[in-house]
């Protein structure tokens, strides 16, 4: 797995903490936890961290070069404490620069600092005097009286929380305790953030204990006490969560965008590839919507076009050895439908002879040709033509193994035809012309599509509402990596779920005609099933198991409703039912102006939605048709206010029972649960910024067009 960020610990200069539980039992026989961060780093490990002890030799560039953040723990010297570490306590002036230069470039730093700090032998303060901050040697008590003492003790000081609490860096955190700490001076530095402050009622009172700012492009994190995140304190209040906030806040200037990887692939460049690519968009303008050769088209430039297309697949199938019997099946389609006089098309025999699903294999490209509409994008029947490559790495087989989901690809573009230059993200067989419906065998998703999406529309999304993300959601918005594996995970979990669980209708509502709440429901099941799946894997330490879930929160309940037309729009639906129930369980609340989350209480929350819905779901085995479908609407009107003129939202009285069922479809409004004020005004401001995302891939860095992106909200605001 590549991990989302390198943490490397300084364990080279004396100090009082080692990441190797052994040599911290050594060190202290009597507590071995405190002087061990073997915990802390386990932790930042389960989240996908790699974190590595430095060992070998002064703080050099060299030893910088790649690592996003550095963690000095409490640097001190063997008269003060038991320690490890072959050098003194004591950064030299060339490992300062190097630490500060790191900054600067965009590297993050960690600084554990210590009470009574100037006992203890470093030079911390010249370290951080570039930045602003300064320790100051005192021990911080708390009164008896103050109700801010842990567990009764003095120097075990719960900490007031000094910015929006629960929001940012502190997402999920109400509750600190420094143990023994001193405090922070950060009088001179302009931009620094307190995070926490001693209490009223302490000594000395009001006074920093964690600060962050930023310096350069890269960002600093400083804490006033060393034992918060020692092996046994960390377990304490929120102090996990507190500390890997805290490193991937850090690591996060430093997160690698997208590269452009389309314009340098060999096939994506090579003249037969260019050459096909540009046969199939002139023979697609000949086309009529169900794939047959318009009337008045140039039936010899139609088989010239065709000719050229058979040449250039026959060129460049030896560059996909996996899907040569597919290859081998596509020009026989293509010159049958020469041959019938190009009429509707028919690729039946090539569609049966394409089984990416059976070469499941991270990288694996494919060449896909085919007539088709592509869903959500272009609705005619037209010509094709996809270069891809599946995104499959070894932590998303596992997943599959666990989540059985044999039929899933999840794919990503290195070029397309215009078809593509659309909002769609889906390769489905099912989309493909052909005389009569196969057993299908597999569906593609292209995550990298659907993560370059997300990542504009949070981002724009979280300015507009003056949203403090949390640093895993920070990371997930910046890291096209880090969002397409979330949207990969999501998506396989997803698609399993419409078949398992207690169904009271067909899963995948084909062939019946239903309140599109209906649907609007169980496409919101399966993401709410996908939910409660990723907080069970988070406990269990997966690290992309989180952003899973912000992933589910931001683009359902953010994108969702504001997107596409007001139709019996059922994906809107579902977005808005889990935005109002996170709202109406107060986990989600829109104060000032500012929407804030209580990150603690959203998983519980959004889990209690699931269990609503799959109680719904098994209540509805024993009613009639029509009793689940009003059921349904009823649940849904108590969180999303139902149309002023809906017959459905007066009950049985108003309805048609007496008839056909039809009469009761049709008397659903076009928008029977329309948008609240809050998504009016969100989907204004927004709006163009959603149409700036159609034809985004994830080769190019969805910020790329931030300037046109922002221009286009303030425009709209």
């Amino acid at each position: 797995m590549t991990p989302f960020a390198r943490v490397l610990v300084d364990q080279v200069h004396s100090s009082a903490w080692s990441l190797d539980a052994d040599l911290a039992a050594e060190m202290n026989p009597a507590n071995q936890g405190d002087a061990s961060l073997a915990r802390s780093a386990a932790l930042l490990r389960e989240r996908g961290t790699r974190v590595d002890p430095h060992t070998d030799g002064e703080l050099t560039p060299g030893a910088l070069e790649g690592v996003d953040v550095l963690v000095i723990p409490h640097l001190a010297a063997a008269a003060s404490e038991r320690v490890t570490g072959d050098l003194p306590p004591v950064l030299t002036a060339a490992e300062i620069d190097a630490v500060v230069d790191h900054v600067a470039k965009g590297g993050g730093l960690v600084v554990l600092a210590e009470c009574d700090q100037d006992t203890h032998g470093n030079n911390l303060g010249e370290l951080l005097a570039p930045f602003g901050v300064q320790i100051t040697s005192t021990l911080v008590h708390e009164s008896p009286d103050g109700g801010r003492r842990h567990h009764g003790n003095a120097t075990w000081v719960r900490a007031d929380i000094a910015q929006t609490p629960g929001q940012g860096v502190l997402a999920g955190i109400a509750d600190l305790c420094f143990y023994r700490a001193g405090t922070l001076d950060v009088a001179t530095a302009a931009d620094a953030h307190v995070l926490a402050r001693t209490s009223a009622s302490a000594h000395p009172a009001d006074e920093p204990l964690a600060v962050t700012l930023e310096h350069g492009r890269g960002r600093v994190v400083v804490l006033a006490d060393s034992d918060i995140v020692g092996d046994d304190s960390i377990g304490e209040l929120d102090h996990e969560e507190f500390w890997v906030n805290l490193v991937t806040w850090a690591g996060n200037s430093s997160t690698p965008t997208a590269s452009d990887t389309a314009r340098s692939h060999p096939v994506a460049t090579s003249p037969a590839w260019l050459a096909l690519k540009a046969a199939v968009e002139e023979l697609r303008l000949l086309q009529a919507p169900d794939g047959s050769l318009q009337p008045e088209a140039d039936r010899e430039r139609a088989a010239a076009l065709v000719a050229q297309m058979v040449a250039r697949v026959e060129e460049l199938a030896p560059h996909f050895p996996h899907d040569g019997a597919y290859l081998a099946a596509l020009p026989g389609d293509l010159q049958r439908w020469v041959d019938d006089g190009f009429g509707v098309p028919d690729f039946l025999d090539s569609l049966q002879a394409f089984r990416p699903e059976q070469h499941r294999v991270d990288g694996a490209e494919h060449l896909v040709l085919f007539p088709m509409y592509t869903q959500n994008g272009n609705p005619d029947r037209v010509f094709e033509a996809v270069l891809l490559s599946t995104f499959w790495p070894d932590w998303l087989a596992d997943v599959e193994g666990r989540f059985d989901n044999p039929m899933f690809l999840s794919v990503q573009f290195l070029d397309h035809t215009p078809g593509y230059d659309t909002n769609s993200a889906v390769l489905f067989p099912e989309t493909v012309c052909v005389r009569e419906v196969p057993t299908f065998h597999w569906g593609a998703i292209f995550s990298d599509r659907e993560a370059a999406r997300f990542r504009r529309i949070t981002e724009a999304t979280a300015q507009t509402l003056s949203l403090d993300l949390p640093p895993e959601g920070e990371r997930l918005v910046s890291s096209q990596e880090v969002a397409q594996s979330a949207f990969a995970m999501w998506d396989l979990m997803h698609d399993r779920t419409h078949s398992h669980g207690d169904l009271p209708f067909d899963p995948f509502m084909i062939k019946q005609r239903m309140p599109y709440w209906m649907y609007a429901l169980e496409e919101l099941r399966c993401d709410l099933n996908t939910f409660r799946q990723c907080v069970d894997l988070a406990q269990e330490g997966h690290p992309f198991a989180r952003v899973v879930q912000l992933a589910i929160i931001f683009d359902r309940g953010f994108r969702f409703p504001i997107t596409g037309e007001r139709h019996r729009n059922y994906d809107g639906l579902g977005g808005q039912l889990l935005f109002a129930w996170l709202h109406k369980h107060d986990a989600l609340r829109w104060t000032d102006n500012k929407l804030t989350f209580d990150w603690a209480r959203v998983p519980e929350t959004v889990v209690a939605l699931s269990d609503e819905i799959e109680r719904l779901y098994r209540d509805g085995i024993d009613r009639s048709k029509v009793g689940h479908w009003m059921a349904a609407h009823e649940f849904i009107s108590g969180y999303v206010a139902p149309h002023p003129g809906s017959v459905w939202a007066k009950g049985a009285d108003g309805l048609p029972l007496d008839g056909p069922r039809k009469g009761l479809n049709d008397a659903v409004l076009p928008d029977e649960f329309p948008l609240n004020v809050f998504f009016e005004a969100l989907r204004k401001k927004v709006g163009p910024v959603i149409e700036s995302t159609r034809g985004l891939t994830g080769t190019r860095d969805p910020r790329a067009d931030e300037a046109r992106a922002d221009e286009s909200v303030r425009m709209s605001a």
